[in-house]
């Protein structure tokens, strides 16, 4: 019962993603980070099959570092998504594919834009100013298809990203208890609560 959403505004992205980890009908743990901060200004959530979900998040984690190291400069977020999206293509041509669903957000200070990207298990990708995964984004999309503002601040995307996650909670019948969120903008990423 995974879910993640994302929201752009004026200079920021909003990435949030539930903490439960469970397979079937039990909960493993109810503290799990689904969302990676692969560079400075750049996050990753990610869902899906849990085993999948971990060693690729980890694998892109450290290749986008390896790149910072090899070119004394990281990789903008369109570029990262582009290589995000071959690598989990590629992975869909072979034998052992990666079952994973991300939304990759990030703030480009080469031009001071924010970027979300949709990416799913397929190797789908496209740019898009809100996005969600998971059972949640039934309920989610519709909300943010009309409350979402681009010119927002970043207290008026917190207050989207609210009604999102109360509408999760009311409509979803095993809804996740907690919410992970995370903010990229100029000053890079950091954890903000609601």
């Amino acid at each position: 019962m995974e879910t993640s959403f994302a929201i752009t505004g004026k200079g920021y992205v909003i990435v949030a993603a539930d903490t439960t980890a469970a397979r079937s009908i039990v909960k493993m743990k109810v503290d799990e980070d689904k969302i990676k901060t692969l560079s400075p200004h750049l996050l990753m959530a990610y869902s899906g099959e849990p085993g999948d979900t971990i060693q690729f998040a980890e694998y892109v984690e450290r290749n986008i570092r390896l790149y910072q190291i090899r070119n004394l400069y990281p990789l903008r977020p369109s570029a990262a998504a582009s290589w995000i999206r071959r690598s989990l293509a590629e992975s869909l041509r072979s034998r052992k594919p990666y079952s994973v669903n991300l939304l990759v957000g990030g703030y480009d200070t080469a031009t001071h834009e924010p970027h979300l990207y949709w990416v799913d298990y397929l190797g789908t990708m496209t740019e898009v100013p809100f996005g969600a995964h998971g059972y949640g984004s039934y309920f989610a999309l519709s909300l943010l298809d009309r409350y979402h503002n681009p010119e927002a601040s970043l207290e008026e995307g917190l207050v989207t990203l609210k009604r999102c996650i109360d509408e999760v909670s009311k409509r979803l019948v095993v809804s996740p208890g907690n919410y992970k969120i995370k903010v990229v903008d100029k000053d890079g990423v950091r954890e903000v609560t609601l």
